[in-house]
């Protein structure tokens, strides 16, 4: 039995609480020290050798920052890396592929980046001996894996990464950074990697980003940022292993499908990581699959490599075969009869062909309606008027029908979450404790200022306080920015269930195909020229709707035989050739 005990440091507050958790412990209670007050950080620590995995202590800390975690097998007990005492570890490194894309799935905070950044040696692994300088040298270091993974593929690896033989390419997952460390114009930038002008002209205009290379990188958008980087990625044409740690951030539907095309073409016939929580595009690139699992910012584990199809279905199912492992209670399906329909017949409100103006952009509106229990999901490329559509309904306002916006970009305070919520009066109702603060797991959040929440904290704060605003008409601008996919599907439940039990009705603008299949009832199609002009088309059901939409990208999808979730076809494919034949773009 592996016992693990992690505590959170940022929630310790031993001059607050008295230390019950100390008092408590059975083993102190002995006079040994198993609990105790580090001189460093004045935080409580544990001797996971003393500990018996009793829970006591969590259920006694007034702040929730115990865990205990008893782990019956493991394949070592040695941790790869360990973020100091009592911290988060990480107990498996992924396997790389050669001549194909591996992906990694898995939850926030489950050490993804982590082990990539070890891999790509950007992180030196400590193996748990975190408050000691073992390892001093390289040389010391490459022999210690080399030991450590004696016979396995991963010696090979790192055999050859401590050569030279292995030179990486890395796409960071914190694009923000980037104009941090680097001031200057884009083709800067791109000169830094290579002086070759044309490879920079031809992959600059395959990323559609070659009319803004001579732009300052500081003032171009979350979108072209990314694909900046993943141009960067890209030119280092001598690399042989490309890491790409999250790409669709601030990407639309169509530049997510477009980027890994691209990533695709570029990276034929070399080994490549992938970590992505858009389901479609994950798998759309990956040939293979690890599952990463544990339990966020306590420890990560993964599975052996599976095929890309097989990796995404037993993740959803929530159980490994191979290892005989579950790491989830239910299995994720996509099954809409699952949830209890509504009949959708009340009108809510209903609204007349109309055009809208912002500078120089013109939206074209066409007339349409949204009834109670119903959700339009809107869709289209960046730039169409999808926020201008929105954004105008929350601040112009429908007579008679009250509204609640929550906006792309979410302000920032000062104040705590729970100072922000608890001005709601639904915040103490039983029915918002259930049906929306628990699936969007709140209550960890409460102490936390809102300018220190992470980007999937900050957007699952900002959900709640939407949905605990009380109001007939919910408006929603891509509420899966930053989130997991298991948070994703989640939070699609959730809402989904919401509207229709409080009978309310809701528009959502997202680019995550897979939510929107799962939580819309109709679609708004969103065409024209991305920042000149747009039309919004009037909602269709989905169908419909998302026939137009694929037809306008030219790709088609289809049902997962096991799981019915959305998969995109292999462009050209037999089936693809068929539906689109067929003029069948979904789900033929």
């Amino acid at each position: 039995m592996t016992r693990l005990a992690i505590i959170k440091k940022e929630k310790c507050k031993p001059n607050i609480c008295g230390l019950p958790c100390m008092k408590i412990c059975p083993v102190n209670m002995k006079g040994a020290d198993c609990m105790y007050v580090e001189n460093q950080s004045n935080k409580m620590a544990i001797d996971e050798i003393l500990c018996t995995g009793c829970g006591i202590c969590p259920k006694h800390c007034p702040f929730d920052a115990i865990t205990i975690i008893n782990l019956p097998e493991l394949k070592s007990s040695q941790p790869i890396h360990q973020f100091g005492n009592n911290g988060f570890r990480i107990f498996d490194l992924p396997l790389i592929q050669e001549n194909s894309i591996t992906g990694i799935l898995g939850r926030n905070g489950i050490g993804k980046s982590t082990v990539i950044n070890i891999l790509s040696n950007h992180i030196k692994a400590n193996f748990g001996e975190f408050d000691k300088q073992k390892l001093k040298t390289d040389k010391e270091y490459f022999k210690y894996l080399n030991d450590l993974f004696k016979g396995s593929a991963l010696q090979n690896y790192f055999n050859k990464l401590e050569k030279g033989k292995i030179k990486v390419s890395y796409k960071p997952q914190q694009i923000i950074n980037i104009p941090k460390i680097f001031s200057g114009k884009v083709k800067d930038l791109f000169m830094k990697i290579t002086k070759n002008e044309k490879l920079i002209q031809e992959m600059s205009k395959k990323l559609y980003i070659d009319k803004i290379l001579d732009r300052d990188i500081s003032v171009i958008s979350g979108g072209e940022l990314q694909r900046v980087a993943i141009c960067s990625s890209l030119l280092k044409q001598d690399a042989n292993l490309f890491i790409f740690d999250e790409i669709t951030n601030y990407l639309d539907i169509f530049q997510r499908l477009s980027t890994s095309k691209i990533i695709k073409q570029e990276t034929e016939n070399k080994s490549s990581i992938i970590i992505e929580h858009d389901l479609v595009i994950l798998d759309y690139l990956a040939d293979f699959m690890h599952i990463m699992y544990g339990q966020p910012s306590a420890f990560g584990m993964l599975t052996g490599i599976k095929a890309a199809k097989v990796g995404i279905n037993n993740y959803l199912e929530g159980y490994s075969k191979e290892e005989n492992i579950r790491f989830r209670d239910k299995a994720i399906k996509f099954d809409k009869e699952s949830i209890t329909e509504s009949k959708k017949v009340e009108l809510l409100t209903k609204w007349e062909n109309n055009n809208l103006s912002l500078g120089d952009f013109k939206l074209k509106i066409e007339q349409g309606e949204i009834k109670k229990g119903e959700i339009i999901g809107i869709i289209g490329r960046n730039g169409l008027g999808k926020t201008t559509f929105i954004k105008s309904l929350a601040e112009k306002g429908i007579e008679g029908i009250d509204i609640s916006y929550k906006a792309q970009l979410i302000p920032k305070n000062d104040n705590s979450v729970m100072e922000e919520l608890i001005l709601f009066p639904n915040y103490t109702d039983n029915f918002y404790q259930i049906y929306v603060l628990d699936p969007l797991n709140i209550n960890p959040l409460l102490e936390k200022k809102i300018n220190e929440l992470s980007g999937g904290e900050l957007q699952r704060y900002a959900i709640a306080k939407a949905l605990l605003q009380e109001a007939d008409l919910y408006l929603l601008d891509e509420p899966t920015a930053f989130l997991d996919i298991e948070d994703r599907l989640k939070i699609a439940k959730m809402i989904k269930n919401f509207i229709q039990l409080k009978n309310k009705s809701a528009f959502i603008i997202d680019h995550d195909l897979v939510f929107m299949d799962y939580l819309s009832d109709t679609l708004q199609v969103f065409l024209g020229e991305p920042s000149v002009q747009g039309t919004a088309k009037t909602p269709l059901e989905m169908r419909a709707g998302m026939n137009l939409f694929l037809k306008e990208l030219n790709i088609t999808f289809r049902r997962d035989d096991i799981n019915k979730r959305p998969r995109v076809n292999k462009i050209d494919s037999v089936k693809d050739q068929e539906q689109k034949k067929s003029g069948e773009y979904y789900y033929s």
